[in-house]
């Protein structure tokens, strides 16, 4: 399986997350997890990713976006980008999980995130945030 995923951090360097859906038949259910989803049969992860975000948080236009890291196992080879864009959760219409809402490094440490995202956003932080 393939998936694409994307880090979208506002200014004050915060990470929009998404409460999963409380469903006991998807993975990982009512854990909160970064935007994004399964890369269909013959579609690039960057084109899935701008489908999921377009499909989940109704935005149409991400713009550039940034590959930040695949990641490879047994079971999933996952892409995941980046990107810097002020949202208010607030005015998002979303149309898959329950909410969303940004953390930050010191929140997201404190949580257990859906696929293991933990690892992924601290490395995030010490090697694109430092470089900021």
């Amino acid at each position: 399986m393939i998936g694409a995923g994307i880090i979208l951090l506002n200014r004050n360097n915060e990470v929009l997350l998404l409460l999963r859906d409380n469903k006991f038949d998807i993975p990982f259910p009512n854990m909160w997890d970064i935007p994004g989803g399964k890369v269909e049969d013959g579609e690039e992860p960057e084109f899935a990713v701008r489908r999921e975000i377009n499909e989940e948080l109704g935005i149409a236009n991400l713009g550039e976006i940034n590959l930040f890291k695949i990641i490879t196992s047994e079971k999933i080879t996952d892409y995941i980008f980046w990107k810097r864009l002020d949202l208010n959760p607030d005015e998002i219409d979303l149309q898959e999980g329950q909410r969303i809402e940004y953390f930050n490094l010191e929140r997201i440490g404190k949580s257990k995130l859906a696929f293991n995202y933990n690892e992924v956003l601290e490395e995030f932080y010490l090697k694109v945030m430092n470089k900021k």
